[in-house]
């Protein structure tokens, strides 16, 4: 797992830290593990151009000492200092002192072969100045950020203007929730994570990782049956969407699920695709026992639509609401829910739930999961270039990271709302199945390549699943 904490609690852990170290030596343990990463960066120190673009504070003390360490094995290092009068004086002098110069301007930028990010540290707020904002312009090498790439806030992953697009990203003592959370870390490159030390509490963001999938994912023993396994109902498609039930049921049989009953007008293709599935038509109510609902997908919005959400979110067992569900649903009965509820929104969806602008969803996207959660009292998965989910008695939101932009096609929600569901009826609890689902459905199509189509994304289920468990 991959925590990140926020900037308070990075505080909090670095001054208890400093309290019990010698003067300075924090910030030499985040030199030494900088100025490493930025020699692998490198692949060859001796010789090559370097540049330290410092702001004032500790963030640009910490570029300054990496640069010294690395003009020490040959590199010939340049400092622009953005605020020469607050720059940090013992970096700087250290700097000087193994070899390093200072210079202005954005001609010793555009010459190097690495720039280390030292702008603003993670107290940042809002944009770049526009004169860090001119030298990042001139940048040819590759760009290595010293904790968070400048002009990223780094409780929220907002971007208010101009920000540094990194290469790489050296973050200390733990992740960032900016790093991991979009805009943000759509502009982090690679992480590398130092550990300097620190010791922190509960953190804010978590990701999920191959080993913590392994043990989230329910395998079956000898004694399964079909019923045992999980029985999931599908209420989705319509005769004019009739390609939403094929592809959410898809979702739901290739991840797993002992049994899928179906109910609505995509009943023939739906057999079409897949024989095994229990169709039938009329109320889910008379479709026969299952342990998880899904519903939405493709349902259209007439009153056959709106009543058979109403009788899915009337049963006593976890139900996921996507696409056309979230519209017809209403708060108060989800809230009144005693069972487990999972709603799965684009930034579109959420906007409208919310009653605001998709561009502010997507601008504060970790905001948005978190007033969802709380608003409707369910577990949310928010999709995107980086899927969040958020519970709604609180604690760490999930981010999930596997997913490629190939996936911005149509249908692969419906597959994912299948596939979340078949693990809600498997019996995870509601946080960890959209956990799950998120990185089964990303990796499944990192496996596919692209070009890609939905039912690409389902038939890869398998494969993604056995890449985890084997």
């Amino acid at each position: 797992m991959r925590y990140a904490h926020t900037v308070q609690a990075v505080r909090d852990a670095e001054a208890a830290l400093m309290a019990r170290l010698p003067e300075g030596a924090l910030m030499q343990r985040a030199a030494a593990g900088l100025a490493a990463v930025g020699a692998d960066v490198l692949g060859r120190v001796y010789g090559r151009r370097v540049v330290v673009l410092a702001g004032s504070g500790s963030n640009g003390g910490d570029a300054l000492f990496a640069g010294a360490r690395l003009a020490r094995r040959g590199a010939g290092v340049t400092a622009v200092l953005l605020a020469p009068e607050r720059a940090h004086a013992e970096g700087l002098a250290a700097l000087l002192a193994a070899g390093g110069r200072v210079a202005e301007g954005a001609v010793a930028v555009r010459r190097a072969d690495l720039v280390f990010d030292g702008i603003v540290g993670i107290g940042g707020k809002g944009a770049l100045r526009q004169n860090a904002a001119e030298l990042l312009d001139a940048v040819r090498g590759a760009v290595v950020a010293v904790d968070l790439p400048s002009g990223v806030d780094a409780d929220t992953g907002e971007v208010a203007g101009a920000a540094v697009r990194a290469d790489v990203t050296v973050t200390f003592g733990t992740y960032k929730p900016g790093l991991l959370v979009d805009p943000g870390a759509g502009r982090a490159g690679a992480l590398r994570l130092i550990d300097i030390g620190l010791e922190l509490g509960a953190p804010e963001v978590e990701a999920l990782q191959h080993a913590d999938l392994a043990r989230l994912l329910p395998r079956p023993g000898g004694e399964s049956d079909k019923y045992r396994r999980g029985v999931v109902g599908v209420v989705a498609g319509s005769d004019r969407y009739p390609g939403a039930a094929v592809l959410a049921v898809s979702g739901a049989l290739r991840a797993g699920a002992g049994a899928v009953r179906y109910v609505g007008g995509g009943g023939a293709a739906v057999l079409a695709r897949h024989p095994e599935v229990l169709v039938s038509t009329g109320s889910p109510h008379a479709a026969g026992r299952v342990q998880a609902w899904v519903v939405g997908p493709g349902l259209g919005d007439d009153a056959g639509a709106r009543a058979a959400v109403a009788e899915v979110l009337a049963a006593d067992v976890p139900v996921l609401v996507d696409a056309d569900g979230l519209r017809l649903m209403e708060r108060e009965t989800v809230r009144a829910r005693t069972a487990p509820t999972l709603l799965t929104p684009h930034a579109g969806e959420a906007a409208a739930l919310l009653g605001r602008a998709r561009e502010g969803v997507e601008a504060s996207r970790l905001a948005a999961v978190r007033e969802l959660a709380q608003r409707f009292g369910a577990t949310v998965l928010l999709k995107g270039s980086t899927t969040l989910v958020a519970a709604p008695g609180g604690g760490a939101v999930r981010v999930n990271a596997t997913g490629t932009p190939w996936l911005a096609t149509a249908g692969s929600g419906d597959v994912l709302s299948g596939l979340a569901g078949s693990l809600l009826a498997a019996g995870l609890p509601a946080l960890d199945a959209a956990s799950a689902a998120a990185y089964l459905h990303g990796l499944s199509a990192r496996l596919t390549g692209g070009p890609l189509s939905a039912l690409d994304v389902a038939d890869s289920l398998p494969t993604a699943w056995r890449s985890i468990t084997t």
